[in-house]
């Protein structure tokens, strides 16, 4: 039997209505090679908190609603339904609408979704949370006066007590864990609220108030498509302070971890309710802990839970040796993400990676012999790094190819909002006037064809060039050392079997490509007269 969420000061009013949870549509620039249209995991765990305290909940998933509802804009993808439509799908009798903005580079297009829903439910309290939105809660509220408060960091407590609050008839100001309005309109904070110390008390997210097959029907989520993926949720926190991650100021430098036995249990339910065949941990930092991660693939070889599973968002390495690396395999790991950053140990030193590239090499090692596909982050132009840092970049991505690897992720660096670099860059006139043109710049992460530069050393031509370079230089070995890559990518395309991040970015170029192609067919279709293709257009 799970516990109780949140215990309560005294016996509350039950919200007379309901609460309505939306997520707003993706935007992402339009030359990105990866299409990361994802369950709201967030989302439907802030659902299932409130489902577990009797309060009526609904969520609008704008991305599940239609994920393959693309709209190109001034350079950018917003992908699903249009905010009229996401304002439409709120039930009427809604007293509380909570709206996720976990990304800085969507502030644009979720500001504007906020808008439109607040001109359909005036009077209804707003509340925006999530990573961009608690680390410029502040600037939120100035720039969109239609929310009423925002929710700083883990979320599950505090919506339901903000539940409770309005039923009460009691004022925003009286829930922890917010910022709101004064009386002056300037911003203040309430009592501070802790991290939520027992993970086990958390129900498990309410997947059946989205469109999930959506998701599942058409391979779409986080890591390699390896069949029907559900996300999941191991760990929480990051007990890490590198200068470019804003994860201290949303979830602090606390890193708690699940039971084994938990998460287990959970990743049953998703096979039994789901036909689950593999699951996303979308964990800050999954392997910290070796007796940890050692006791969860023993305990899932043991279940005889016959799975694949994923770690596509990083992971430290001084807990992977070739025994970790060995269960892991065995326990049905197939694709890991190691996220070394830089090839200059100058450099992570400097950005409080608090890495050794020789122990992490070693560990890739362990896990290219254990079978494992592997995959490494890296990232170009950070604010100090001079031209000879960036070629040891180049020079170690090389060197992965040797070792093995099978795809690295060169981006430019992004100065997020909640991160040390960032508040440097502002204190120092870097960074000027919060609008949208910056938070654009924030999603040339994944686009191969810009690159913005926040160097002093490093402008945005020489960043492109290094990121082209390092990828190039890494692809190029890699083919060269194991042609049979070349056959493998090819399968991949034809069948749609994917088992490396490459496979899975062609394979979401092509997708993006008969979506496009659909669209301009359906314009045709609609006005046959008045259509002008693009070529035509521009010619």
């Amino acid at each position: 039997m799970r516990s109780s969420l949140v215990t309560l000061r005294r016996p509350p009013v039950h919200p007379s209505g309901r609460v309505t949870l939306v997520r707003g549509p993706m935007r992402m620039a339009a030359g990105n090679h990866v299409t990361l249209a994802c369950p709201p995991l967030g989302v439907v765990s802030l659902a299932a908190a409130l489902r577990g305290h009797g309060i009526p909940v609904c969520v609008v998933d704008a991305v599940g609603a239609d994920p393959f509802e693309v709209v190109y804009e001034r350079g950018f993808m917003r992908v699903g339904i249009d905010d009229e439509a996401i304002a439409r799908s709120i039930p009427a009798d809604t007293v509380l609408i909570g709206v996720s903005c976990m990304f800085s580079e969507e502030w644009p297009v979720v500001r504007r979704t906020i808008e439109a829903i607040a001109r359909r439910f005036p009077g209804v309290p707003l509340v925006i949370g999530g990573e961009h939105a608690t680390a410029l809660s502040d600037h939120a509220l100035a720039a969109c006066p239609a929310i009423a408060a925002v929710a700083l960091g883990e979320g599950e407590q505090t919506i339901v007590e903000l539940a409770y609050a309005l039923a009460d008839g009691e004022p925003l100001d009286t829930v922890p864990g917010l910022v709101v309005r004064d009386a002056s309109g300037a911003p203040t904070r309430t009592a501070g609220r802790r991290r939520i110390a027992d993970l086990a008390s958390i129900p498990r997210p309410a997947w059946d108030l989205i469109p999930m097959e959506a998701y599942l029907g058409n391979g779409l989520g986080f890591g390699v498509d390896r069949g029907r993926s559900v996300p999941i949720l191991a760990t929480r926190g990051c007990p890490y302070t590198c200068t470019f991650c804003s994860s201290s100021t949303m979830w602090t430098t606390k890193w708690a971890a699940r039971s084994a036995d938990d998460v287990l249990d959970e990743m049953r339910e998703g096979v039994e309710r789901f036909g689950a065949q593999n699951f996303d941990f979308y964990d800050l930092t999954a392997v910290v802990r070796t007796d940890w991660i050692l006791e969860f693939c023993r305990k899932m070889v043991e279940r005889g839970l016959r799975v694949t599973w994923q770690i596509p968002a990083g992971t430290r390495s001084e807990a992977i040796d070739f025994e970790v690396a060995t269960w892991l395999r065995r326990a049905g790991c197939r694709n890991i993400a190691y996220a070394p950053e830089s090839g200059s140990q100058a450099l992570l030193e400097r950005v409080k990676k608090r890495i050794s590239l020789d122990t992490m090499k070693s560990s890739m090692r362990h896990a290219v012999a254990a079978g494992l596909r592997v995959k490494a982050n890296m990232i170009v132009g950070f604010p100090d790094e001079t031209a000879a840092e960036a070629a040891e970049t180049v020079g170690f991505c090389r060197e992965l190819a040797r070792i093995g690897l099978d795809d690295v992720n060169v981006t430019p660096f992004c100065p997020y909002p909640g991160s040390e670099d960032f508040r440097s860059l502002v204190a120092r006139g870097r960074i000027g006037t919060l609008d949208d043109a910056y938070f654009e710049s924030l999603g040339c992460y994944s686009d191969l064809s810009a690159s913005t530069s926040w160097s002093e050393h490093l402008d945005e031509r020489a960043i492109a060039r290094f990121r082209w370079q390092a990828m190039a230089e890494f692809y190029g070995r890699s083919f060269v050392l194991r042609p049979r890559r070349v056959l493998e990518l090819a399968r991949s395309v034809v069948t749609g079997q994917q088992e490396t991040r490459l496979d899975k970015s062609v394979s979401d170029l092509v997708t993006r490509h008969r979506v496009g192609r659909r669209a301009i067919s359906l314009a045709r279709a609609l006005a046959p007269s008045s259509w002008t293709s693009p070529d035509a257009a521009s010619g």
